[in-house]
């Protein structure tokens, strides 16, 4: 399936995140077949450590300085965990409407906003938005395992997405 082509791109961006002792955290950009951004996770627990650098935002970046033309409303997220808020609004702002996620963030994921309750900016968004949950999840599960439990690691430990995590099978 293409879906899992390209989510297995974002999970290789979520390894090196953790490799690099980063949240797990991989995203591609698609348009149609090819995919045109990949980034990883960056700055989750250095002493340059912020909420901005999210995968996500980090190749959208990455993607409108090389090609700031590219048509975005044909463009699909594959990310291993759910957009945060802050993703899913810069993203959706950005013209992109397809998002293809395998970790659900129980904690702060931003796919189950609400758009029709929002002002006319955001609620005349909603019926062009797709949104597929849950593809390789357990293959992005095992990378948020392995990163809770890692006494190197103590970005997000003790937290509500933490400890949902270490409870999954």
């Amino acid at each position: 399936m293409q879906h899992e082509t390209f989510m297995r791109l974002a999970l290789q961006q979520a390894q090196q995140a953790l490799a690099g002792n980063e949240f797990p955290v991989g995203a591609v950009i698609v348009a149609g077949d090819e995919p045109v951004a990949a980034a990883r996770r960056e700055n989750s627990q250095s002493e340059t450590a912020n909420e901005l650098d999210h995968a996500e935002i980090v190749a959208l970046r990455d993607l409108l300085g090389r090609r700031p033309d590219i048509h975005r409303q044909t463009l699909t997220v594959y990310s291993t965990m759910e957009p945060c808020l802050m993703c899913y609004s810069t993203l959706l702002l950005n013209g992109i409407r397809t998002f293809v996620y395998g970790y659900e963030d129980v904690m702060g994921g931003g796919t189950g906003l609400q758009l029709a309750h929002l002002p006319p900016l955001y609620r005349t968004m909603e019926p062009e938005v797709h949104i597929l949950p849950h593809i390789l999840r357990q293959e992005s599960l095992d990378l948020f395992k392995t990163f809770f439990t890692s006494p190197e690691n103590n970005y997000w430990q003790g937290s509500l997405l933490a400890e949902y995590t270490l409870a999954q099978p």
